[in-house]
């Protein structure tokens, strides 16, 4: 009996250290489940559901875009106004030729040179010789019977180095636009206008064309601080192979960048020094000096969170699909209102349902348990007044995307270059990259407008001493 007793005991035993062992592995089997669902949903991401910018995405992800928004095919649609080629103007017209028939085309009788009252115009386009010429300036030494020796000064307005203005602003577009680095440049100078050049002196050229607009920067960004409607946004930024943060601010008139050393509030705030006008942008901590009754959040933002909220399993799959839902028609109605296809009356009271549906649902997710939702949905809702900002102010935009478009450009730049190697490096890339975003939305051309400022920047110049040749004489710059 007593070994039967004994038997019964070592099985429970067993079995209650096989119970801990099931217990034990469904804990684990669990932990690497949930691990495994944030592994896949991260490798799911792209621009559709998360922050990613579309450039990241794979080719996958691109594959399963639409051809167009709308879901149509590429080409011209049906209804879309066509582009033609326009004639330049008589006074830009270098020569005129008038071609007559010789023989008619049926009969092959000969035709007479009478000119028609309304011929066919062909012209055809081309660019003058490109190779760059030079304007030489001889400074002479004069002594004096002191036995002091004067050189001639050069006229005002004439660089101390060897670059025009025009040649500039074609180094600032080549570098800071079309994002040609600045190697290339010398081959492109070169076999093009004939003109060569070290990397030193086009490091040198960047210098002068920064300082030459940096009062047309500190200009547009004392407007951009003052406007009525502001965006911003942000995005990394390397210098050296470190970390920056790179800034904008866009309005309907001007952007423009700042590259700062990291993208904490206080930071940001230098910059951002005071609260003035509507900021829209997203639910950066850092903005919330800006208090919610002056702030749009970005729905499109919003719309990629709750994408992600979609793709998840069960009832959070459920609601991410009636938020993703409900703020498209949301978005569907603004814009018919923009459009005029539909009164700012019955625009408010569609936002005024929707917004019922909407926070309801980020009430039920913010009770949710699942890592990254209930805490985003609650992140949320404490933007309460942000979120439905646009519904009564037509000028605001219920998106960040004017900021996001503006960042585009020095994105591509950064991808391209890997950032600046140094403070100068990063103050010229934010100040080209203002102007010419600024010259881009007022419609002016870019390199007139560099090569004036660059113009007036010569005007400023102090005249350089006179220096024995081959002496290096440091160029210096007036206090204005």
């Amino acid at each position: 009996m007593s070994s039967l007793e004994d038997r019964l005991a070592k099985l429970e035993r067993l079995v209650e250290a096989q119970q801990a062992i099931i217990e034990a592995k469904d804990a684990e089997i669990a932990r690497l489940l949930a691990r495994l669902e944030v592994l896949e949903r991260r490798l799911g991401e792209n621009s559709s559901n998360s922050n990613k910018p579309p450039s990241s995405d794979g080719p996958e992800a691109r594959a399963s875009r639409p051809s167009t928004p709308s879901g149509r095919p590429r080409d011209g649609q049906k209804g879309h106004k066509g582009h033609r080629r326009v004639l330049l103007p008589p006074e830009r017209v270098r020569s005129t030729t008038h071609c007559y028939p010789s023989k008619c085309r049926r009969c092959q009788a000969r035709l007479p040179r009478r000119p028609d009252g309304h011929p066919l115009r062909h012209q055809v386009i081309d660019t003058p010789p490109t190779a760059a010429s030079a304007d030489e300036y001889v400074r002479h030494r004069v002594e004096c019977a002191c036995g002091e020796t004067t050189c001639g000064e050069l006229p005002v307005g004439v660089p101390a180095h060897m670059f025009g203005p025009n040649l500039l602003a074609l180094i600032a577009v080549l570098v800071g636009d079309c994002h040609v680095s600045r190697r290339k440049v010398q081959t492109l100078l070169r076999d093009v206008h004939g003109v060569d050049v070290s990397l030193g002196a086009l490091s040198e050229a960047e210098e002068v064309i920064s300082e030459a607009v940096a009062p047309a920067v500190d200009e547009a960004t004392a407007h951009a601080l003052a406007a009525r409607v502001k965006h911003a946004d942000g995005t990394t930024w390397y210098q050296a192979g470190e970390y920056r943060a790179l800034w904008t601010l866009a309005t309907s008139a001007v952007t423009v960048f700042v590259i700062a050393t990291d993208a904490t509030r206080a930071t940001l705030r230098t910059w951002l020094d005071r609260v003035r006008g509507v900021l829209v942008s997203d639910r950066g901590k850092q903005f919330d000096f800006w208090t919610e009754d002056r702030r749009q959040l970005c729905w499109a933002h919003l719309i990629r969170k709750f994408a992600s909220f979609a793709e998840r399993r069960g009832q959070v799959g459920v609601m991410g699909r009636d938020l993703l839902f409900w703020s498209r028609v949301l978005l569907r109605a603004w814009h018919r209102a923009r459009d005029g296809t539909l009164t700012r009356s019955e625009f408010r009271a569609t936002a005024a349902s929707l917004r019922v549906l909407i926070e309801h649902l980020l009430e039920l997710g913010s009770a949710s348990n699942t890592p990254g939702v209930g805490g985003a949905c609650r992140d949320i809702l404490s933007y309460r007044a942000a979120l439905w900002y646009f519904v009564d102010h037509p000028t605001v935009d219920p998106t960040n995307n004017h900021a996001a478009r503006e960042l585009r450009g020095f994105v591509l730049w950064r991808r391209s270059s890997y950032g600046s190697q140094s403070d100068r490096d990063a103050t010229y890339a934010a100040r080209i990259k203002s102007v010419i975003q600024t010259c881009r939305k007022q419609h002016r051309p870019v390199l007139g407008y560099l090569a004036q400022a660059c113009t007036a920047a010569y005007a400023a110049d102090r005249r350089l001493p006179c220096s024995p040749p081959g002496e290096r004489v440091p160029r210096t710059r007036s206090p204005n």
